[in-house]
């Protein structure tokens, strides 16, 4: 669990089963045809998610980076707001990058800008009430999908040769 002032970085992740092998050509050595098939739909389940996604957000004016945007500030970790470091990391954009993201959605009444009542060389990145509603909206679209996609988005099934 990480405090308020902590990195969402610091938060713990917990995966079950074994860490990967080092080396992934010294994993398990076969994969049969029934893995690769499960990995295939697998993969087609989330490609398709991903352009149901995109199709959506365009639909209602956005670019899939702006939904991103909006998600990462919603569900940040234990706080309203993020610095732009902090949702370039979520992101996996360049700080310069995330920065021009953050003021295309701010001419778009989406975001603002907050600076930190506590450390004058900190900037708060926060959702406006026309964000947070678009959001909603869009995150419900997002979450009936990912219902009626459970079985395709579901992690695979191995059936091992041994």
């Amino acid at each position: 669990m990480t405090g308020v002032g902590s990195s969402w970085s610091d938060a713990v992740v917990t995966t079950e089963g074994p860490p990967p092998a080092a080396d992934p050509a010294e994993a398990d050595p076969a994969l049969t045809k029934q893995d690769f098939e499960a990995l295939a739909r697998f993969r087609f389940g989330i490609r398709r998610y991903l352009r149901f996604s995109e199709d959506t957000v365009r639909g209602h004016g956005l670019s899939p980076q702006q939904y991103q945007l909006l998600l990462a500030l919603k569900g940040f970790p234990l706080r309203d707001w993020a610095t732009v470091g902090e949702l370039a990391e979520r992101l996996q954009l360049r700080p310069h990058s995330t920065a021009e993201l953050i003021t295309r959605a701010q001419k778009q009444d989406l975001v603002r800008r907050v600076p930190d009542p506590d450390d004058a060389r900190v900037v708060r990145v926060e959702l406006t009430g026309a964000g947070e509603e678009l959001l909603a909206r869009l995150s419900r679209l997002h979450r009936t999908q990912l219902e009626h996609m459970r079985t395709a988005l579901s992690v695979p099934i191995w059936h091992d040769e041994t």
